[in-house]
Formats: C-alpha cells, sequence, structure tokens
C-alpha cells in the first residue's frame, strides 16, 4: 500500500478521507461498509468507535483486513461480557 499522509471522517459525506503521498484521494463510505458486514447494533457501534476515535485503524481494517471477522471477535465478544442482570 502507498504511504498515508493524512486520513480524517468528514460527517458531511460520512466517508473516511485518506490523502496518498502521491496526491490521490481515497474515500470510504462508511455507510455502504456498515450496510454489508455490521449485523448488529454492537458491530455497528464497534465501527462507529473506530470511525469516531481511529479513522486510520478503520481505513487500515476495511482496506486490508477482514471486517467480518474482526466484529465477530471484538464486538460480540465485548458486548456479550456484560452482565444485564
Amino acid at each position: 500500500m502507498r504511504k498515508i499522509v493524512s486520513c480524517e471522517f468528514n460527517m458531511d459525506t460520512a466517508c473516511v478521507e485518506l490523502r496518498l503521498e502521491d496526491g490521490t484521494l481515497l474515500s470510504i463510505d462508511c455507510t455502504a461498509i456498515e450496510n454489508e458486514v455490521a449485523n448488529s447494533m454492537y458491530q455497528r457501534s464497534e465501527l462507529d468507535w473506530l470511525i469516531y476515535n481511529d479513522p486510520l485503524a478503520y481505513a487500515k481494517l476495511i482496506l486490508n483486513g477482514d471486517p467480518i471477522r474482526y466484529l465477530k471477535v471484538v464486538a460480540d465478544r465485548r458486548w456479550n461480557e456484560i452482565d444485564f442482570e
């Protein structure tokens, strides 16, 4: 992957935007990603946390990782550990 110069979430477009060192602007449509990979409100919440708090990690997860596996491991486990009694 080419070097990332900047990465930020654009609230107006609901996209994580990456600027690469060669001047390329890459835009990730977060709504479309959530519709494809998140099956529960807990998984959507996990993606939202990444988008707002660590957009670079979100971009790397979507471009290089396995977001479905990540959500099954992280989001589902985290919410299953909560005692609702």
